[in-house]
């Protein structure tokens, strides 16, 4: 097998592992189950990811270094927040409507293990672009550019407005649309109210 091929089986291992994390979560699932939903037999998989855990690593990793990195660029730019946080959007938006069951996949390993969600996150120095990004708030809220405002209420506000139209896609799109192929348009509509509570939050009372 080339190169291409060993890249291409890889990618569809990640992949199948994805979905199945999204559809069972990581407890539920076993390497069996990979393999029988790749098409390949246990030893071919162990050559590729010798654990779960090193299975888990390369699904988390293609999700949020994707994104992480990114956001870690945009924040670092000089300019307003808010056109910060209007580029930031985009990010999530192109993700998360290319890959809808990534937020709800994320929420399941928060509820089914945090810890296990935190060490990976750690293992692969995620929590040092997170770090970067709440340092660069903190500073901005130190010199007045933004409105002093806790950090974790950032957090909500920000995370809450972008994932419930994910987590509610189906009922959204039950009672909405015409068809779940008008999703992606709506979320594009929504990031305009998304940046409006931003504001509102991190501005408006500031000038009061």
């Amino acid at each position: 097998m080339g190169a291409t091929e060993n890249n291409e089986l890889e990618h569809q291992i990640i992949e199948t592992a994805k979905q199945l994390f999204i559809e069972k979560g990581f407890a539920e699932t076993s390497m069996s189950d990979i393999a029988a939903r790749v098409g390949i037999n246990r030893p071919t998989l162990h050559y590729y990811f010798r654990t779960k855990d090193r299975m888990f690593q390369a699904v988390f990793g293609s999700i949020v270094m994707t994104l992480l990195p990114k956001v870690q660029d945009i924040i670092k730019q000089d300019l307003p927040f808010i056109d910060r946080i209007n580029r930031i959007l985009d990010e999530y938006v192109t993700l998360f409507t290319e890959n809808p069951d990534i937020p709800r996949f994320i929420c399941g390993e928060i509820q089914r293990d945090i810890d296990h969600l935190f060490a990976t996150a750690k293992d692969m120095q995620f929590d040092k672009i997170f770090l970067v990004i709440k340092d660069r708030m903190l500073q901005e809220m130190e010199t007045g550019k933004l409105k002093k405002v806790p950090i974790h209420t950032v957090f909500m506000t920000f995370y809450g407005l972008l994932t419930f139209p994910l987590l509610a896609k189906n009922l959204l799109t039950h009672i909405f649309l015409n068809d779940e192929a008008d999703f992606p348009a709506l979320m594009i509509e929504w990031k305009q109210y998304i940046i409006f509570h931003m504001t509102n939050l991190l501005y408006h009372d500031k000038e009061g």
